[in-house]
């Protein structure tokens, strides 16, 4: 989730947990919490572009690191923020804590991935009920934190926190939904997909991209989900075969492994893509969610050293085009 939101919802619990004299603190220190684990980022290599994909939302983001993190922000801003708040070293541990609490949970609503689970396991647990920024969810929760700030009334905290936990079951029953069309769409297409899943589109419920995969092929497709449905049919494209789309590649080069490291972060959804011969995409994500246009991949070099890396790169096409498009699902 974008760091706005992540600091607001710890501010939120923080605050839900405070007494009335001390909320000024309990909302910095909330703030502080809960953008903490996104430090993460700072974990990069110059040769090695994908350690950074690798350590987002990974130990930081841990359930098990909750106290740990949380205890750390909390002494540190204590001695900066807490002490000039009125609150004592373990307050400021305690509304640290609550804060820093909030961050994994929040990013496991989102479809990237995270690893609540580390360090027994890797996998990264996407509930796919939140977009990565949703100004719906954010807005009434910074409304409402600053008016418990400014009033010193946690109940406005507390009625932040309802909100908090109904958007995302919200989420949930759009997503639910829009899994149940696109299963129809494959049956309409005679396929029995291997896996399917719904993802929100740009900052909403209401329009969905659906991801499955069949045998030999990725498919997506976009569905607008409200009290009718309607369909944006979309495109399909092969599943990545190295042997056949990437054959000069040496199986024991870092290349290759690279490659294996996307595709765990891709979530096995990997494809060549179709303009870059050299270039496996993660087909999950796009600006136009009927569309195979990804907005993240790796650029493979066949003169590549044995030992050398493979390219990270992005691309958002967000051209009045692009956006056009994506306002006509939005608002059918």
């Amino acid at each position: 989730m974008d760091p706005v939101t992540q600091g607001v919802l710890g501010a939120t619990l923080a605050q839900a947990a405070s007494k009335p004299r001390f909320i000024i603190g309990a909302t910095l220190l909330g703030i502080a919490g809960g953008m903490a684990p996104d430090l993460d980022i700072l974990i990069r290599s110059e040769t090695d572009p994908l350690l950074y994909l690798e350590f987002h939302r990974q130990f930081t983001h841990s359930l098990f690191f909750i106290p740990f993190g949380g205890a750390l922000v909390g002494f540190l801003m204590h001695w900066v923020l807490g002490k000039r708040c009125g609150l004592l070293v373990w307050q400021s541990l305690l509304f640290a804590t609550l804060g820093f609490a909030t961050h994994a949970l929040l990013d496991a609503c989102t479809t990237y991935g995270t690893q609540l689970l580390w360090p027994f396991s890797n996998a990264r647990v996407a509930w796919n009920t939140l977009s990565i920024i949703d100004p719906l969810y954010t807005l009434p929760l910074l409304a409402l934190i600053i008016a418990a700030a400014l009033k010193r009334r946690p109940t406005f905290a507390r009625i932040a926190l309802a909100w908090a936990l109904i958007y995302p079951t919200i989420g949930m029953v759009q997503r639910d939904r829009a899994e149940t069309i696109g299963w129809e769409i494959a049956s309409q297409r005679g396929h029995e997909p291997i896996r399917l899943e719904a993802k929100p589109s740009f900052a909403n419920l209401l329009v969905w991209k659906i991801v499955y995969e069949t045998d030999q092929h990725y498919y997506v497709d976009a569905v607008r989900v409200a009290a009718n449905h309607k369909v944006y049919p979309g495109q399909h494209i092969q599943k990545l075969n190295i042997a056949r789309d990437l054959p000069w590649l040496d199986p024991a080069s870092q290349q290759a492994q690279d490659i294996e490291r996307f595709r765990w972060f891709s979530n096995g959804y990997i494809a060549r893509d179709p303009e870059r011969p050299n270039r496996v995409v993660d087909v999950r994500y796009s600006i136009i969610p009927n569309e195979i246009k990804a907005l993240w991949g790796i650029e493979l070099n066949p003169l590549a050293d044995h030992r050398q890396h493979v390219q990270y790169q992005e691309g958002r096409d967000t051209g009045q085009q692009n956006r056009d498009k994506f306002w006509s699902m939005l608002f059918d």
